[in-house]
């Protein structure tokens, strides 16, 4: 995981973080980045960014399906640990604690298991019942 603060989220701020990610990944290595539709990520610069950058793969989220979505979940995740009860005595100092938790998380981070694993658990439909009033 690799995270970056910016006051605005601008097509300059984009390119730049783009340019990290970039610069941080060994040479071979294929890069996925996750991305919403915002029209900074969807410019002439990105295109010719993705031409440039073979290795770079852009994947973007459908409209409207930010539930769906493990980046959500990944900032509700922030926004519980870090932010909810948080105390910061400047934009700088928020900055710098989100950068220590994301290092943090990063140093210990594990896969994410997309698969359901226990039919047990599992609801079936003939297990529903609802009283419509």
């Amino acid at each position: 995981m690799h995270g970056k603060t910016s006051a605005r989220h601008t097509r300059r701020d984009f390119l730049a973080f783009r340019e990290e990610v970039v610069s941080l990944c060994p040479p071979r290595q294929q890069i996925h980045i996750i991305l919403d539709n915002l029209s900074a990520h969807k410019t002439q610069a990105v295109r010719d960014f993705l031409e440039q950058h073979p290795r770079v793969q852009f994947h973007f989220t459908p409209t409207y399906s930010s539930w769906l979505n493990q980046v959500e979940i990944w900032f509700a995740k922030i926004e519980r640990e870090v932010m909810a009860r948080g105390i910061f005595t400047s934009v700088p100092d928020l900055a710098r604690k989100l950068r220590r938790y994301i290092n943090a998380y990063s140093a210990h981070a594990r896969p994410i298991q997309w698969k359901y694993s226990d039919p047990s658990r599992r609801l079936r439909t003939n297990e529903l019942t609802a009283t419509v009033h």
